[in-house]
């Protein structure tokens, strides 16, 4: 099949691809948001059914459990089918669930939609890092890849918009366009070039491969992909290759680390809660206008993250981050206290929930919002991250849904005070865990992160050099190893004609 985009920049299809795959994100989010705008309907009898607090607490962690289903089975469905069609595949139980939202009765009706959304949730966070990651050049995968999590901070606030103005009905049939228009777009995105070599398909890895770098430039990534396959072992993954093995497990910690750091700093209980954390400060502003301010906020400064994340690093953003949000919870820790226990008159100061939060969500979207999921996609090696990433996505859903249901109940016993304040000592200890235990990944492709993870493609890769000076008319590629010399004999940049001759000479 032709594309259009086999004209025009050599980025252009890795820009218009993760565009594309990233909806299935902003899809996924807007179920995880509906929470925050529908809640305080369902529960105060404006909608015509009503559902207890109980009910709504459930409501909100049921998605999360419906994630680790499908994140348990995503790891098969991504080898056996594919990134492509695994993210074609999200979309149609992401529209299920909206029109069973739209079409509800009952509360059971939207028990079964949100465990419904929550697969597909899963199936698209186990899929999204490794495509975006596998289809990106590494000068700019650190860009490419934060298009997942500013598509989060985008889907939560979009369905905040829509569903503290419109019914909830009317807010679901909206938001049932966007799966439609992600299955649309992305039907005509190249799959992962990584993923086709891993199935041997070398002939349609290297078309994917030229129209994602252009002709010279995938050739050589072609090579380069081969010559790292043959490092890897052949046998299938399994979850003891992440214990056993060296490298995976040093992967493992750092990637599953900063997961559960997002976690310890409040992400999802302030995404599900904000609006009635906002009630404190509605004198200031409506809990409507706050909430949208908030996941505004969030969306610039997660947007303007992926333009420095390849410039400054993964780990001084990370510690920025930790230290900005950290800091706005101690604040906000000190006045929920005070507010709750002692004898002081806050009325004056009760912009400060307000301006906390605002503080807090600015630092924690130029880093621990962004860098995890992007991290998940490039510590692991393309045998092994399909299970590392299910893995991954099963584990931090579980964290979630432990903090959620821990907020809930520590908050009615003790008061929001101290669930806070566990955020914030947990974020300044998380400080020492990314300054020691996570390594800088800027700038280096996938094989080069496996390597200074202490694995086996430095013998084997180090000492390679692509010779495709005299040879360019033909686009025969001559590499020189330390093993002797390779000719991969490609005789048309399209793929139209000829094979791959990797030939020892």
């Amino acid at each position: 099949m032709k594309f259009m985009w086999e004209i025009g920049g050599r980025r252009k299809l890795q820009y218009m691809a993760s565009l594309s795959a990233t909806l299935c994100v902003l899809s996924s989010e807007m179920h995880f948001g509906w929470t925050s705008p529908s809640l305080p309907v369902l529960i105060s009898g404006q909608y015509f059914f009503t559902i207890s607090q109980d009910e709504a607490s459930w409501l909100a962690v049921i998605l999360l459990a419906g994630t680790v289903v499908g994140a348990f089975f995503a790891g098969s469905f991504a080898n056996i089918l594919g990134r492509k069609k695994m993210v074609l595949l999200t979309a149609v139980p992401l529209l299920i669930a909206w029109l069973m939202i739209a079409l509800a009765s009952n509360v059971k009706v939207l028990f079964a939609a949100r465990f419904i959304a929550g697969m597909s949730s899963g199936l698209c966070f186990s899929t999204i890092p490794m495509y975006l990651g596998e289809v990106s050049e590494p000068d700019i995968r650190g860009m490419l890849s934060s298009l997942g999590p500013v598509c989060v901070v985008l889907g939560i606030l979009l369905i905040n918009i829509i569903g503290n103005y419109l019914p909830i009905d009317t807010a679901a049939y909206i938001s049932s366009s966007f799966p439609i228009v992600l299955f649309l777009t992305f039907l005509w995105m190249p799959e992962s070039p990584s993923y086709l070599l891993q199935q041997n398909q070398t002939e349609a890895a290297k078309r994917a491969l030229v129209l994602l770098r252009g002709p010279t430039e995938g050739e050589k990534e072609l090579y380069r992909l081969l010559e790292y396959m043959k490092t890897e072992p052949e046998n299938k993954a399994n979850i003891c290759d992440l214990v056993r093995d060296k490298v995976n497990r040093k992967a493992a910690i750092v990637a599953y680390g900063l997961r559960t750091i997002q976690q310890l700093c409040g992400i999802t209980v302030i995404t599900f809660y904000c609006k009635t954390i906002f009630e404190d400060s509605k004198e200031i502003l409506s809990p409507n206008i706050s909430t949208i301010l908030y996941f505004l906020v969030q969306l610039m400064c997660s947007f303007a993250s992926t333009f420095v994340v390849d410039k400054i690093g993964r780990k001084p953003l990370l510690i920025i981050s930790l230290v900005g949000a950290s800091t706005a919870l101690l604040v906000l820790t000190m006045f929920m206290y005070t507010d709750s226990h002692l004898q002081v008159d806050v009325t004056n100061l009760k912009y400060i929930p307000f301006a906390c939060l605002m503080i807090n969500v600015a630092f924690i979207s130029i880093g621990v919002r962004v860098i995890p999921l992007l991290m998940m996609g490039e510590m692991f090696s393309a045998r092994i991250k399909p299970l590392a990433v299910c893995v991954g996505a099963i584990y931090y859903s579980l964290i979630a849904m432990l903090v959620a249901k821990l907020y809930h109940v520590i908050n009615e016993l003790y008061g929001s005070y101290l669930p806070f304040l566990m955020f914030t000592l947990l974020g300044y200890l998380s400080i020492l865990f990314v300054a020691f235990i996570v390594p800088e990944t800027k700038g280096k492709n996938l094989e080069d992160i496996q390597r200074d993870l202490g694995g086996k493609a430095s013998h084997n890769i180090a000492n390679i050099s692509i010779d495709a000076g005299t040879a360019e008319k033909e686009k025969d590629i001559v590499v020189n190893t330390k093993f002797g010399s390779l000719n991969l004999g490609f005789q048309s940049c399209d793929g139209s004609a000829g094979t791959t001759n990797a030939d020892k000479t």
